[in-house]
């Protein structure tokens, strides 16, 4: 309060007036009549110099200003109408509302001395509004479960039985191409939770090996200097095992090196030894790995002599991710024409990368990877035409260009080949020299040395069949590949994973180091979707919110009906003979919404229309979304009260998001959001803290219910409910008019039930408004609001059966860095060594029994 006094005090007397209260407010996103000011302002101007306040009175006026209505009347609805709670009024509302266990007088006590502020209040052991305004927007009452900030899960099953965070090209702090590698990106994502990181090994000079991505502009740094790294910060924030995923193209003499460097760093974190013994068939769990470092990489075949030193093994699973068509050869990388490719690829790269930041990023298609590879070509080709006269360096461009083109055209064609090869089944083959799709397997050489440090993580091709193997294979598969095996062989691919470990990386395409939605693979049980951490947004804010489910560990163990036991994940009604969760969500009010981050006028702009939008994102048939009116001129304390109800079949494996956007003519802004696990909410009523923000939050109240029984269609998603009881064919024929099915966020539950769906007028997409106007006087310039359209997208990656809102205006995904802050910063300043304190409740559950 004192740094807003501050600033608001624009002469710096240290006193406010009434026009630099106005332009607070303003600031604030306060939409208040100047009367109504004026009168706070009065009442809290009492001392001889009128007409300012000093620091106390303004925070009379900001307490006057800033009382919570909601709070207010939830506090007098359990005491009587009084304006304070008794410690046994205050365990009351505990054990209805907030579904707490074990409330004890004492504990309340400890609630009243904690956060009341009056010291009579203390003295009566009443607790006030102030103290229960305190209460409430605490920690304690967070909608997220404080005991999942420490490690819940058991811990002591199969390492398959986990999802495991996953980071693609570790080194890498930007794009795929042309961005630098540093070893602190190993430090920061460690620190983050992640437990399987990637180090792409490569000849380097001097008999010492590098890490780069391969074929590309990116830097190098040293594997040793990696290697020092991850040994200092492995097991900082937790001591469950570091997978290390090898991607092995060195020679044999530098994977000497590699394995001397493993062995003389990492020390005993490599001796898995104890771990072995108590069952030589089944991978060990996370508990029995404590402290250990895993290689994942290629290990030599059983029948090669024991003595033998090299010998060769399958490259077709590396992922290094390029194909030959596309990689630039060292002649060009090392020629005269380097500088100028890479100048004008640095270029195109940087100006689309802006576009992508001023986009929509909640609309995954919004930066097409086509857009990036295109716009790449044209120029490079039109420069290289004019500048080029060495024609040599002609040829190489062009060769490079015509890759990139080629590229850009050849995924549909490779999708189609995958599916084919598929069908067809295994293919003929000689000797081990072909794989399934009929082409010349690729193999390396492998050092004994290197190979004897892989045991628990032996990484094998990926084109081999969903067959049993062993449980100590790791099988990786590209973005595509999974994307196929999802699609067509989903439920053979969960049973798969209840017994192997998998990795998804992705495409080769996303040289923009984009990310595709992790959802559409821990859906089928996938446990290392590898992500690239260096790229925030919306996929790295599903990925936080599935690992903070478990203290932030790196390890979230994957539902009891995903380990065992087999079933559709794609099916209209996977688990029909399971309870399904109804969770219904009241969006109460708003408190403190900024304006968006990408405003063009900052604190100066108007005052935001705020809606908040919840997504539930999970199996397919539970992906949907719900969102409430629009509040006019309200961004401070924006009130709804409207309630949002969603159905799921398997809600331990679904996220639960919450958006809030700023209505503007042409569509709408970014405000900020918060994604949590479904198992972490808690129930009774919440503040949802937008994330990375420290007072913007919505209140909510949240209630969960177990259906028994037939489903009843018109209690679970109405926007799913017509497809359903057509057929998946015709729910298909039917994907443009979904929307004409959806209800109203506004009603209830109940108020459907009974009533048959009604076709609806285009007006029914538009956003509702609330009945609220603006202040008297001022002049109102919102243009009439525009038509919201929805288009039905799949991003690559992403299996979602959800819909998609687009706009025409500019606005984008809250960033969890800055960003203004370069990712060099940000490396430098987080890399902290601390852990926040932890404390918690227990969340509790109603039950409903259908006929």
């Amino acid at each position: 309060m004192k740094q807003t006094f501050e600033e608001a005090d624009k002469n710096g007397d240290g006193l406010l007036n009434i026009e630099e209260i106005y332009q607070l407010l303003h600031k604030m996103n306060v939409n208040l009549p100047r009367r109504k000011v004026k009168q706070m302002f009065q009442e809290a101007d009492t001392d001889d110099q009128q007409g300012s306040l000093t620091f106390e009175e303004f925070s009379v006026f900001y307490k006057m200003m800033s009382l919570r209505r909601d709070l207010f009347l939830l506090l007098m609805s359990f005491s009587e109408k009084k304006d304070h709670l008794t410690a046994e009024e205050l365990g009351n509302f505990l054990r209805v509302e907030q579904k707490m266990s074990n409330v004890t007088p004492e504990h309340c006590m400890d609630i009243i001395n904690k956060f009341e502020v009056s010291d009579e209040n203390k003295q009566n052991e009443v607790l006030g509004i102030e103290g229960f305004t305190n209460y409430m927007r605490s920690p304690v009452c967070d909608v997220f479960n404080p005991q999942h900030n420490e490690i819940n899960q058991d811990m002591d099953q199969p390492l398959c039985n986990y999802f495991i965070a996953s980071s693609h090209n570790t080194y890498l702090t930007g794009d795929q191409l042309l961005s630098h590698s540093k070893t602190d990106m190993y430090a920061w994502v460690l620190q983050a939770g992640c437990r399987c990181v990637e180090v792409d090994c490569w000849d380097g000079p001097d008999g010492e090996p590098m890490v780069q991505h391969g074929y590309t502009l990116t830097s190098k740094i040293t594997f040793k200097s990696v290697i020092e790294t991850i040994n200092k910060y492995a097991f900082v924030n937790n001591e469950f095992p570091v997978i290390l995923s090898i991607e092995n193209h060195c020679s044999i003499q530098q994977q000497k090196k590699i394995a001397q460097h493993l062995k003389e760093i990492f020390g005993d974190k490599l001796d898995v030894g104890e771990a072995l013994n108590k069952d030589p068939k089944q991978i060990p769990s996370p508990n029995s790995l404590k402290g250990k470092i895993l290689l994942k990489g290629k290990r030599l075949p059983l029948y090669l002599s024991a003595d033998a030193e090299e010998g060769e093994v399958s490259d077709d699973d590396s992922a290094d991710e390029i194909e030959d068509d596309f990689k630039l050869k060292n002649s060009m990388s090392n020629g005269p024409s380097q500088n100028q490719v890479e100048s004008h690829i640095r270029k195109k790269l940087d100006s689309l990368m802006k576009e992508s930041q001023i986009g929509d990023k909640e609309d995954t298609d919004s930066f097409s990877i086509r857009a990036l590879l295109r716009a790449t070509h044209e120029g490079l080709q039109r420069n290289l035409r004019k500048n080029s006269k060495d024609g040599m360096k002609k040829s190489q461009s062009r060769s490079f260009i015509s890759n990139l083109k080629h590229k850009r055209h050849s995924k549909s064609r490779l999708k189609c080949q995958s599916v084919e090869a598929d069908d067809e089944g295994p293919q003929e083959s000689s000797g081990g020299q072909f794989n399934r799709g009929g082409r010349r397997r690729k193999t390396i050489k492998l050092s004994r040395d290197l190979s004897d440090l892989v045991v628990f993580t032996n990484s094998v091709a990926s084109q081999e069949c969903l067959d049993e193997g062993s449980p100590f294979n790791v099988l990786s598969f590209s973005e595509t590949r999974a994307q196929h095996l999802v699609h067509h062989r989903s439920e053979r691919f969960l049973t798969f994973n209840q017994r192997q470990l998998s990795r998804i990386y992705p495409s080769a395409y996303r040289i923009d180091s984009s990310n595709f939605n992790p959802q559409t693979y821990w859906n089928v049980g996938c446990q290392l979707v590898a992500l690239n951490y260096q790229t925030e947004g919306r996929m790295m804010q599903l990925n936080r919110a599935k690992f903070m489910e478990n203290g932030g560990s790196g390890y979230v163990l994957k539902p009891g009906l995903m380990c065992k036991g087999a079933f559709n994940p794609l099916n209209d009604d996977p688990l029909p003979a399971n309870p399904k969760k109804q969770l219904v969500i009241k969006i109460i009010s708003g408190q403190q919404l900024p304006k968006p981050p990408d405003s063009m006028l900052g604190d100066r702009g108007e005052i935001i229309d705020p809606f908040v939008e919840v997504e539930i994102i999970g199996l397919p048939v539970d992906c949907c979304k719900e969102q409430t009116r629009v509040v006019d001129d309200n961004g401070f304390n924006p009130v709804w009260e409207e309630t949002l109800s969603f159905t799921l079949h398997m809600p331990d494996v679904a996220l639960v998001r919450f958006l809030v956007w700023d209505h503007d003519p042409i569509g709408r802004d970014f405000v900020g959001q918060r994604t949590v696990a479904f198992s972490s909410l808690m129930p009774g009523y919440r503040h949802v803290y937008l994330e990375g923000m420290t007072e913007a939050s919505i209140f909510v109240h949240i209630t969960v219910h177990d259906i028994y029984g037939k489903w009843s269609p018109l209690v679970l998603n109405p926007s799913y409910t017509i497809m359903h009881l057509l057929g998946a064919n015709k729910g298909r024929q039917l994907r443009g008019f979904r929307g004409l099915f959806n209800r109203s966020s506004k009603s209830s539950v109940d108020t459907n039930i009974g009533v048959p769906p009604r076709k609806r007028s285009i007006t029914d997409h538009l956003l509702r408004r609330t009945a609220s106007a603006p202040a008297k006087g001022r002049k109102k310039t919102k243009m009439p609001l525009a038509e919201v359209t929805y288009d039905r997208k799949h991003s690559t990656g992403d299996s979602q059966s959800t819909h998609v809102e687009r706009r025409a205006g500019n606005r984008r995904a809250l960033q969890h860095r800055p960003a203004s802050m370069p990712l060099d910063k940000l490396l430098n300043t987080h890399l902290s060594l601390a852990t926040p304190d932890r404390e918690g409740s227990d969340p509790g559950s109603d039950t409903i029994i259908e006929n």
